[in-house]
Protein backbone atom coordinates (compact mmCIF):
# COMPACT_ATOMS: atom_id res chain seq x y z
CA UNK A 1 0.00 0.00 0.00
CA UNK A 2 1.07 3.68 -0.24
CA UNK A 3 3.11 5.18 2.20
CA UNK A 4 0.09 7.73 2.62
CA UNK A 5 -2.21 5.24 4.11
CA UNK A 6 -0.09 3.86 6.32
CA UNK A 7 -1.04 4.58 10.40
CA UNK A 8 2.37 6.08 10.97
CA UNK A 9 1.92 8.94 8.39
CA UNK A 10 -0.98 10.35 10.13
CA UNK A 11 0.38 10.98 13.81
CA UNK A 12 -1.68 10.43 17.08
CA UNK A 13 -4.13 12.34 18.21
CA UNK A 14 -2.41 13.63 21.11
CA UNK A 15 0.26 13.44 22.90
CA UNK A 16 0.53 11.78 26.52
CA UNK A 17 0.18 14.68 29.10
CA UNK A 18 3.50 15.55 30.75
CA UNK A 19 3.70 16.92 34.41
CA UNK A 20 6.72 17.71 36.87
CA UNK A 21 4.49 15.46 39.46
CA UNK A 22 5.05 12.33 39.62
CA UNK A 23 1.70 11.12 40.73
CA UNK A 24 -0.61 13.51 38.35
CA UNK A 25 -2.79 11.71 36.37
CA UNK A 26 -0.42 11.21 32.79
CA UNK A 27 -3.69 10.93 30.49
CA UNK A 28 -4.48 8.66 27.72
CA UNK A 29 -1.68 7.19 25.42
CA UNK A 30 -2.10 8.68 21.65
CA UNK A 31 -4.54 7.24 19.60
CA UNK A 32 -2.54 5.16 16.43
CA UNK A 33 -4.97 4.89 13.49
CA UNK A 34 -5.35 1.39 12.27
CA UNK A 35 -5.24 0.44 8.53
CA UNK A 36 -8.79 -0.22 8.29
CA UNK A 37 -9.38 3.41 9.74
CA UNK A 38 -7.68 5.20 6.50
CA UNK A 39 -7.78 2.71 3.66
CA UNK A 40 -11.17 1.09 2.83
CA UNK A 41 -9.55 -1.35 0.87
CA UNK A 42 -8.41 -2.76 4.06
CA UNK A 43 -11.32 -1.97 5.88
CA UNK A 44 -13.69 -4.17 3.02
CA UNK A 45 -11.03 -6.73 3.01
CA UNK A 46 -11.39 -7.25 6.97
CA UNK A 47 -14.68 -7.67 6.76
CA UNK A 48 -14.90 -10.31 3.89
CA UNK A 49 -12.44 -11.85 6.47
CA UNK A 50 -15.07 -11.42 8.69
CA UNK A 51 -17.55 -12.88 6.69
CA UNK A 52 -15.44 -16.02 5.56
CA UNK A 53 -15.50 -17.02 9.36
CA UNK A 54 -19.08 -16.42 10.03
CA UNK A 55 -19.81 -18.28 6.33
CA UNK A 56 -17.42 -21.23 7.94
CA UNK A 57 -19.35 -21.59 11.15
CA UNK A 58 -22.88 -21.82 9.21
CA UNK A 59 -21.62 -25.10 6.90
CA UNK A 60 -19.45 -26.64 10.00
CA UNK A 61 -23.11 -26.40 12.09
CA UNK A 62 -24.43 -28.29 8.47
CA UNK A 63 -21.52 -30.72 8.44
CA UNK A 64 -22.89 -31.40 12.08
CA UNK A 65 -26.33 -32.12 10.94
CA UNK A 66 -24.90 -34.32 8.13
CA UNK A 67 -22.27 -36.38 10.27
CA UNK A 68 -25.28 -36.66 12.95
CA UNK A 69 -27.49 -38.47 10.24
CA UNK A 70 -24.83 -39.96 8.17
CA UNK A 71 -22.28 -41.82 10.20
CA UNK A 72 -22.52 -45.21 11.89
CA UNK A 73 -22.34 -44.58 15.51
CA UNK A 74 -20.75 -47.90 15.72
CA UNK A 75 -18.08 -46.73 13.02
CA UNK A 76 -14.10 -46.72 14.04
CA UNK A 77 -11.28 -44.89 12.66
CA UNK A 78 -7.97 -44.56 13.21
CA UNK A 79 -7.05 -40.45 14.00
CA UNK A 80 -3.28 -39.47 14.24
CA UNK A 81 -2.37 -38.66 17.29
CA UNK A 82 -5.73 -39.47 19.36
CA UNK A 83 -5.46 -43.40 18.00
CA UNK A 84 -8.62 -45.08 17.62
CA UNK A 85 -11.50 -43.02 18.46
CA UNK A 86 -15.82 -42.95 17.59
CA UNK A 87 -15.91 -41.59 14.28
CA UNK A 88 -19.58 -40.07 15.05
CA UNK A 89 -18.36 -38.44 18.27
CA UNK A 90 -14.71 -36.83 16.46
CA UNK A 91 -16.92 -35.85 13.95
CA UNK A 92 -19.71 -33.90 16.01
CA UNK A 93 -17.10 -32.71 17.97
CA UNK A 94 -14.86 -30.92 15.61
CA UNK A 95 -17.67 -29.34 13.25
CA UNK A 96 -19.13 -28.31 16.07
CA UNK A 97 -15.96 -27.11 17.57
CA UNK A 98 -15.29 -25.17 14.38
CA UNK A 99 -18.88 -23.61 14.24
CA UNK A 100 -18.40 -22.00 17.84
CA UNK A 101 -15.03 -20.94 16.94
CA UNK A 102 -15.55 -19.40 13.97
CA UNK A 103 -18.09 -17.17 15.29
CA UNK A 104 -16.23 -16.12 18.14
CA UNK A 105 -12.97 -15.66 16.13
CA UNK A 106 -15.08 -13.56 13.67
CA UNK A 107 -16.65 -11.02 16.29
CA UNK A 108 -12.95 -10.48 18.09
CA UNK A 109 -11.99 -10.09 14.44
CA UNK A 110 -14.42 -7.12 13.87
CA UNK A 111 -13.96 -5.90 16.90
CA UNK A 112 -10.27 -5.25 16.65
CA UNK A 113 -10.25 -3.56 13.08
CA UNK A 114 -13.98 -2.10 12.28
CA UNK A 115 -15.14 -1.33 15.33
CA UNK A 116 -13.96 2.30 16.75
CA UNK A 117 -10.96 1.32 18.81
CA UNK A 118 -10.87 5.01 20.71
CA UNK A 119 -10.23 4.92 24.12
CA UNK A 120 -12.58 6.70 26.06
CA UNK A 121 -12.37 8.12 30.03
CA UNK A 122 -15.25 7.13 32.34
CA UNK A 123 -15.42 9.17 35.62
CA UNK A 124 -16.51 6.71 38.35
CA UNK A 125 -20.44 7.67 39.87
CA UNK A 126 -23.04 6.87 41.83
CA UNK A 127 -24.48 3.47 41.38
CA UNK A 128 -27.95 5.43 40.51
CA UNK A 129 -27.75 7.06 37.36
CA UNK A 130 -29.87 10.66 37.07
CA UNK A 131 -31.94 11.34 33.65
CA UNK A 132 -28.80 13.00 32.54
CA UNK A 133 -26.66 9.55 32.52
CA UNK A 134 -29.20 7.50 31.21
CA UNK A 135 -29.88 9.61 28.38
CA UNK A 136 -26.04 10.00 28.14
CA UNK A 137 -25.96 5.76 27.81
CA UNK A 138 -28.31 5.60 25.35
CA UNK A 139 -26.84 7.88 23.62
CA UNK A 140 -23.15 5.99 23.85
CA UNK A 141 -25.14 2.99 22.79
CA UNK A 142 -26.71 4.55 19.48
CA UNK A 143 -22.75 5.83 18.78
CA UNK A 144 -21.31 2.42 19.17
CA UNK A 145 -24.00 0.92 17.09
CA UNK A 146 -23.13 2.95 14.53
CA UNK A 147 -19.45 2.68 15.02
CA UNK A 148 -19.73 -1.02 14.27
CA UNK A 149 -20.86 -0.61 11.27
CA UNK A 150 -23.70 -3.55 12.01
CA UNK A 151 -26.49 -2.09 10.01
CA UNK A 152 -23.78 -0.43 7.45
CA UNK A 153 -21.88 -3.10 6.76
CA UNK A 154 -24.46 -5.93 5.54
CA UNK A 155 -22.36 -8.75 4.78
CA UNK A 156 -21.09 -9.07 8.24
CA UNK A 157 -24.68 -8.34 9.48
CA UNK A 158 -26.23 -10.90 7.62
CA UNK A 159 -23.46 -13.66 8.17
CA UNK A 160 -23.70 -13.47 11.69
CA UNK A 161 -27.48 -13.91 11.58
CA UNK A 162 -27.46 -16.83 9.37
CA UNK A 163 -24.08 -18.25 11.84
CA UNK A 164 -25.94 -17.35 15.33
CA UNK A 165 -29.09 -18.90 13.90
CA UNK A 166 -28.00 -22.03 12.33
CA UNK A 167 -25.81 -23.13 15.52
CA UNK A 168 -28.97 -24.00 18.11
CA UNK A 169 -29.51 -26.70 15.44
CA UNK A 170 -26.92 -28.46 16.75
CA UNK A 171 -28.48 -28.66 20.19
CA UNK A 172 -31.75 -29.73 18.58
CA UNK A 173 -30.60 -32.22 16.55
CA UNK A 174 -28.74 -33.96 19.96
CA UNK A 175 -32.13 -34.23 21.22
CA UNK A 176 -32.56 -36.88 18.86
CA UNK A 177 -30.27 -39.03 21.19
CA UNK A 178 -32.66 -38.70 24.11
CA UNK A 179 -34.03 -41.99 22.46
CA UNK A 180 -36.93 -43.85 19.83
CA UNK A 181 -39.60 -41.70 19.19
CA UNK A 182 -42.69 -43.17 21.35
CA UNK A 183 -44.97 -42.92 18.22
CA UNK A 184 -47.96 -45.22 19.17
CA UNK A 185 -45.92 -47.46 22.07
CA UNK A 186 -46.75 -45.41 24.79
CA UNK A 187 -50.57 -45.97 23.99
CA UNK A 188 -50.64 -49.33 23.32
CA UNK A 189 -49.56 -52.56 25.31
CA UNK A 190 -49.26 -56.25 24.43
CA UNK A 191 -52.79 -56.58 25.14
CA UNK A 192 -53.92 -54.71 22.14
CA UNK A 193 -53.85 -58.37 20.48
CA UNK A 194 -56.73 -59.42 22.27
CA UNK A 195 -60.07 -58.70 20.68
CA UNK A 196 -63.79 -60.65 22.06
CA UNK A 197 -63.54 -62.84 19.33
CA UNK A 198 -59.74 -64.08 20.32
CA UNK A 199 -58.75 -62.85 23.62
CA UNK A 200 -55.72 -63.31 25.19
CA UNK A 201 -55.57 -65.27 28.42
CA UNK A 202 -54.26 -63.64 31.99
CA UNK A 203 -50.48 -65.67 33.05
CA UNK A 204 -49.88 -65.63 36.55
CA UNK A 205 -46.36 -64.14 36.69
CA UNK A 206 -45.37 -66.08 39.46
CA UNK A 207 -46.43 -69.63 38.30
CA UNK A 208 -46.59 -68.80 34.54
CA UNK A 209 -49.62 -70.75 34.51
CA UNK A 210 -53.17 -69.33 33.08
CA UNK A 211 -55.87 -68.55 35.97
CA UNK A 212 -58.97 -69.28 36.85
CA UNK A 213 -61.70 -67.39 38.33
CA UNK A 214 -61.46 -69.55 41.40
CA UNK A 215 -58.08 -69.12 41.93
CA UNK A 216 -58.36 -65.30 42.94
CA UNK A 217 -59.76 -65.50 46.56
CA UNK A 218 -61.41 -62.13 47.91
CA UNK A 219 -58.87 -60.13 49.55
CA UNK A 220 -55.91 -61.38 47.75
CA UNK A 221 -53.44 -59.82 45.34
CA UNK A 222 -52.32 -61.61 41.78
CA UNK A 223 -49.62 -60.54 39.46
CA UNK A 224 -50.68 -61.09 35.75
CA UNK A 225 -49.00 -60.45 32.44
CA UNK A 226 -50.87 -61.87 29.18
CA UNK A 227 -50.30 -65.40 27.07
CA UNK A 228 -47.13 -64.92 24.53
CA UNK A 229 -44.95 -63.03 26.93
CA UNK A 230 -42.27 -64.80 28.35
CA UNK A 231 -39.88 -64.61 31.22
CA UNK A 232 -36.66 -65.42 28.83
CA UNK A 233 -37.89 -63.05 25.66
CA UNK A 234 -35.32 -60.43 24.93
CA UNK A 235 -37.69 -57.97 25.13
CA UNK A 236 -39.68 -59.16 27.86
CA UNK A 237 -38.53 -55.92 30.64
CA UNK A 238 -39.65 -53.88 27.75
CA UNK A 239 -43.05 -55.15 27.64
CA UNK A 240 -43.67 -56.31 31.47
CA UNK A 241 -42.94 -52.46 32.14
CA UNK A 242 -46.75 -51.87 29.65
CA UNK A 243 -48.58 -54.95 30.59
CA UNK A 244 -48.08 -55.46 34.32
CA UNK A 245 -51.44 -56.17 35.81
CA UNK A 246 -52.58 -56.69 39.66
CA UNK A 247 -55.72 -58.73 40.26
CA UNK A 248 -57.68 -58.44 43.40
CA UNK A 249 -61.46 -59.60 43.88
CA UNK A 250 -63.43 -57.38 45.67
CA UNK A 251 -66.98 -58.23 47.19
CA UNK A 252 -69.46 -56.58 44.36
CA UNK A 253 -71.76 -54.90 46.65
CA UNK A 254 -68.06 -53.05 47.59
CA UNK A 255 -67.22 -52.00 44.45
CA UNK A 256 -68.36 -48.48 44.59
CA UNK A 257 -67.69 -47.79 40.77
CA UNK A 258 -70.00 -49.20 38.43
CA UNK A 259 -68.10 -48.90 35.19
CA UNK A 260 -65.38 -50.51 36.95
CA UNK A 261 -67.69 -53.61 38.05
CA UNK A 262 -68.99 -53.83 34.44
CA UNK A 263 -65.27 -54.32 33.20
CA UNK A 264 -64.34 -57.13 36.41
CA UNK A 265 -65.73 -60.58 36.30
CA UNK A 266 -67.80 -61.18 39.47
CA UNK A 267 -65.56 -59.02 41.56
CA UNK A 268 -62.18 -59.59 40.34
CA UNK A 269 -60.74 -56.34 38.70
CA UNK A 270 -57.76 -56.03 36.80
CA UNK A 271 -55.80 -52.80 36.83
CA UNK A 272 -52.25 -51.91 35.40
CA UNK A 273 -49.82 -52.29 37.77
CA UNK A 274 -48.00 -49.55 37.14
CA UNK A 275 -48.20 -46.21 38.73
CA UNK A 276 -49.92 -42.94 36.61
CA UNK A 277 -46.66 -40.93 38.77
CA UNK A 278 -43.65 -41.50 37.75
CA UNK A 279 -44.24 -45.63 36.26
CA UNK A 280 -42.82 -47.47 39.49
CA UNK A 281 -44.18 -51.14 39.74
CA UNK A 282 -47.45 -51.11 42.69
CA UNK A 283 -47.19 -53.75 45.03
CA UNK A 284 -48.86 -53.17 48.13
CA UNK A 285 -52.33 -53.41 48.63
CA UNK A 286 -54.24 -52.86 51.75
CA UNK A 287 -56.85 -55.83 51.87
CA UNK A 288 -59.74 -54.07 54.49
CA UNK A 289 -59.63 -50.60 52.76
CA UNK A 290 -58.71 -51.70 49.10
CA UNK A 291 -56.05 -48.97 48.74
CA UNK A 292 -53.07 -49.77 46.65
CA UNK A 293 -50.18 -48.16 47.38
CA UNK A 294 -46.99 -47.18 45.34
CA UNK A 295 -43.57 -47.64 47.28
CA UNK A 296 -42.23 -44.80 45.71
CA UNK A 297 -43.92 -42.09 46.42
CA UNK A 298 -46.81 -43.21 48.63
CA UNK A 299 -49.49 -42.15 45.59
CA UNK A 300 -52.65 -44.24 47.10
CA UNK A 301 -55.56 -45.71 44.98
CA UNK A 302 -58.87 -47.19 45.81
CA UNK A 303 -59.12 -49.97 43.59
CA UNK A 304 -62.79 -49.89 44.62
CA UNK A 305 -63.61 -46.81 43.15
CA UNK A 306 -62.28 -47.54 39.86
CA UNK A 307 -58.44 -47.45 41.31
CA UNK A 308 -59.02 -43.01 41.92
CA UNK A 309 -56.53 -41.30 43.51
CA UNK A 310 -56.76 -40.56 47.20
CA UNK A 311 -53.24 -39.66 48.22
CA UNK A 312 -50.06 -38.74 46.40
CA UNK A 313 -48.80 -37.19 43.51
CA UNK A 314 -50.10 -39.29 40.77
CA UNK A 315 -52.20 -37.45 38.00
CA UNK A 316 -55.00 -39.88 37.17
CA UNK A 317 -56.38 -43.27 38.21
CA UNK A 318 -55.14 -46.53 37.21
CA UNK A 319 -56.38 -47.94 33.82
CA UNK A 320 -58.75 -50.78 34.16
CA UNK A 321 -58.27 -53.82 31.72
CA UNK A 322 -61.97 -55.70 30.92
CA UNK A 323 -61.48 -58.94 31.50
CA UNK A 324 -63.97 -61.97 31.08
CA UNK A 325 -63.70 -66.16 31.21
CA UNK A 326 -63.65 -68.24 28.27
CA UNK A 327 -65.09 -71.58 27.44
CA UNK A 328 -63.03 -73.28 29.96
CA UNK A 329 -63.08 -71.01 32.68
CA UNK A 330 -59.49 -69.09 32.63
CA UNK A 331 -59.20 -65.41 32.54
CA UNK A 332 -59.15 -63.92 29.32
CA UNK A 333 -58.80 -59.90 28.07
CA UNK A 334 -61.24 -58.86 25.41
CA UNK A 335 -59.04 -55.64 24.54
CA UNK A 336 -56.74 -53.17 25.33
CA UNK A 337 -56.39 -50.63 28.04
CA UNK A 338 -58.81 -47.10 27.49
CA UNK A 339 -56.09 -44.94 28.32
CA UNK A 340 -52.47 -45.02 28.26
CA UNK A 341 -50.70 -46.74 31.27
CA UNK A 342 -48.03 -45.08 33.31
CA UNK A 343 -47.64 -41.49 33.34
CA UNK A 344 -48.60 -38.81 31.74
CA UNK A 345 -46.91 -37.16 28.62
CA UNK A 346 -47.15 -34.22 26.00
CA UNK A 347 -49.38 -36.29 23.56
CA UNK A 348 -51.65 -38.16 25.96
CA UNK A 349 -55.35 -37.22 25.68
CA UNK A 350 -55.94 -37.39 29.48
Amino acid sequence: MSEEKLPESHGSAGDVAAHGDAFADPGLPAHEPRRTDIDERAAKRAERQVSLMFVVSMLATVGFIASYVAIDPDKIVYIFPLGHVSALNFALGLTLGVALFMIGAGAVHWARTLMSDVELPAERHPIEADDEVRADVIEQFKTGAAESGFGRRKMIRNTLIGSMALVPLSGVVLLRDLGPLPEKKLKETGWNEATPVKPLQLINMSTSLPMKADDIVIGSLTFAMPEGLHVHDEDFQQAIAKDALMLVRIAPDDIKDDRSREKGFEGILAYSKICTHVGCPISLYEQQTHHALCPCHQSTFDLADGARVIFGPAGHPLPQLKITTDEKGFLVATGDFEEPVGPSYWERAR
